[in-house]
C-alpha cells in the first residue's frame, strides 16, 4: 500500500475532510449574498440555504397551527414538502441563530454518512475511504442547498451495517427515521427480506413508527395534526404531476419524448429491483448483500420524479458501494467512469456552462450514467441466477 493509500486508510483523515467540507460549506452559504426574486409582481428576498429556513419555520408553523404545506414567500421560498413530525423534529434547530443550526445540521448529515460507511463489515478502511472520497462532491452538492439527503444515505447505509451484525431494533429505527424524513426511504425495507427475524424485525418497525407518528402531539392536537396529515397528502398529490427530474421518467421523456404512466413506470422499477431477492440462495453471499443495498440506493433517486442534483449523493453512494466490489473489468470502469463524470463532476466547472445547459440537462445525463449502472448490476443478479440454475440442474443429472 502506497503512501497516498495510507492517508485514506486512516478513518481520522477522511472524518476530518468531510467535517472541513461540512463547515466551509456552511459558511459559504452563510456569507454569500441572498438572492432577490419576483413572483406575481412582489419582491422578495431568499438566503442560500433556502432549504434550512425551510426546515427551521416548518416548527414555528407547526407550533403556531399553521398549515405546514403552504408557501410563506415572506420567510423563503418552495413548499415544505416533508412529514409533521420532521417539523417537530426542527424544535431542536428553531431556537439556534442561523449560523449555529446550519453548521450542525450540515454537520449531522455528514457524519450520519461518514459513520454508517465505517460500519460497514467485511471491508477495509482503504476501500471505505475511497467509497466516501467517490462521493465527496455530491455529498458538496447536498450540504451546499442544505439537503437532506446525505442523512438518507447514510441512514439505509447504516441500517444495512446494522443487520449484518444482528442489531434489528436499530436497523429498523434507521428506516423508519428515513420514511418519516422522506417517504422514498421506506424501500430501504426491503433490506429485511435478507435477514432471519423478519416478525421481530416488522414488530419493531411497527414500534418506531407509532412513537415517531405521534410525535408532533406533543406540539399539537389531533384536530390540527389531522388537518395536517389531510394537507400533507394533498401536497404529495399535486406535487406527483410536477416534473420528471433527473430520473428514468426524466430519460424517457428527454430521449424518446415519452410522456406516459408514471406510476407504471415506477411499478416496472419495482418489480425488476425486487427479482434479485428471488435468488433466496444467494442470501448468505456478501457479495449479493452488498449489491442489493447498491440497487436500493440507485434505485431509490433514479425511480423518483423529483430526482434533482443534491438527491444524487445517494445514488452515487450506491455507484460507489457497487465500484468497490465490482470486478475491475472494462464495462464496469467504464460505467462507474461514466457515472463519476457525468453524474458528479457534469455540474461543475470541468464542463463548460453551454455544454451543460445545451446537453448533460435537457438530455438528463446526470441521471442515465446511474441508470446504466442500476442496469449492469440488475444484468449481474441475472448472470449470479443463471448460474445458480445451471448448478442446481447439473447436481440433479
Amino acid at each position: 500500500m502506497n503512501k497516498i493509500q495510507q492517508i485514506i486508510a486512516k478513518p481520522w483523515v477522511i472524518i476530518t475532510l468531510f467535517t472541513l467540507f461540512s463547515v466551509i460549506a456552511s459558511t459559504q452559504s452563510l456569507l454569500r449574498s441572498p438572492k432577490h426574486y419576483t413572483y406575481e409582481g412582489e419582491e422578495y428576498v431568499q438566503t442560500h440555504y433556502n432549504n434550512y429556513v425551510i426546515f427551521k419555520h416548518s416548527f414555528n408553523h407547526l407550533q403556531g397551527g399553521k398549515d405546514l404545506y403552504t408557501l410563506y414567500l415572506d420567510e423563503h421560498w418552495d413548499l415544505f414538502k416533508y412529514t409533521p413530525t420532521f417539523a417537530a423534529f426542527f424544535g431542536l434547530f428553531a431556537s439556534l441563530p442561523d449560523w449555529l443550526g446550519l453548521n450542525l445540521w450540515n454537520l449531522l448529515n455528514v457524519l450520519v454518512l461518514v459513520l454508517s460507511v465505517y460500519y460497514l463489515p467485511q471491508i477495509g478502511n482503504y476501500k471505505k475511504g475511497m467509497i466516501l472520497l467517490i462521493c465527496a462532491i455530491e455529498m458538496i452538492t447536498s450540504i451546499q442547498n442544505s439537503q437532506s439527503n446525505a442523512l438518507i444515505a447514510g441512514l439505509t447505509i447504516l441500517c444495512f451495517g446494522l443487520l449484518e451484525n444482528k442489531k434489528y431494533l436499530w436497523a429498523t429505527l434507521c428506516i423508519v427515521v428515513s420514511s418519516y424524513i422522506k417517504l422514498f426511504g421506506i424501500v430501504g425495507f426491503a433490506l429485511f427480506l435478507l435477514y432471519p427475524n423478519k416478525l421481530r424485525s416488522a414488530l419493531y418497525s411497527l414500534l418506531w413508527a407509532v412513537i415517531l407518528f405521534v410525535v408532533p402531539l406533543l406540539v399539537v392536537g389531533w384536530e390540527q395534526y389531522s388537518y395536517l396529515l389531510s394537507s400533507f397528502l394533498n401536497m404529495l398529490g399535486n406535487d406527483h404531476s410536477a416534473s420528471y427530474g433527473y430520473s428514468v421518467l426524466g430519460w424517457l421523456n428527454s430521449w424518446f419524448g415519452w410522456d406516459g404512466n408514471k406510476l407504471a413506470i415506477v411499478a416496472i422499477g419495482a418489480s425488476v429491483f425486487m427479482l434479485p431477492f428471488l435468488i433466496i440462495k444467494q442470501y448468505s453471499n456478501t457479495y449479493f448483500r452488498i449489491n442489493i443495498l447498491a440497487s436500493l440506493l440507485i434505485w431509490i433517486v433514479i425511480f423518483n420524479h423529483k430526482a434533482e442534483s443534491p438527491t444524487f449523493i445517494i445514488a452515487m453512494a450506491g455507484v460507489s458501494i457497487w465500484f468497490m466490489f465490482a470486478q475491475k473489468n472494462w464495462i464496469n470502469c467504464l460505467l462507474f467512469a461514466l457515472a463519476f463524470i457525468f453524474t458528479s463532476l457534469s455540474p461543475t466547472d470541468i464542463f463548460p456552462k453551454d455544454f451543460r445547459e445545451s446537453i448533460v440537462n435537457p438530455y438528463c445525463l446526470k441521471g442515465v450514467a446511474c441508470i446504466a449502472v442500476w442496469i449492469k448490476i440488475m444484468i449481474d443478479f441475472l448472470m449470479m441466477y443463471i448460474k445458480s440454475a445451471d448448478a442446481l440442474q447439473r447436481r440433479f443429472k
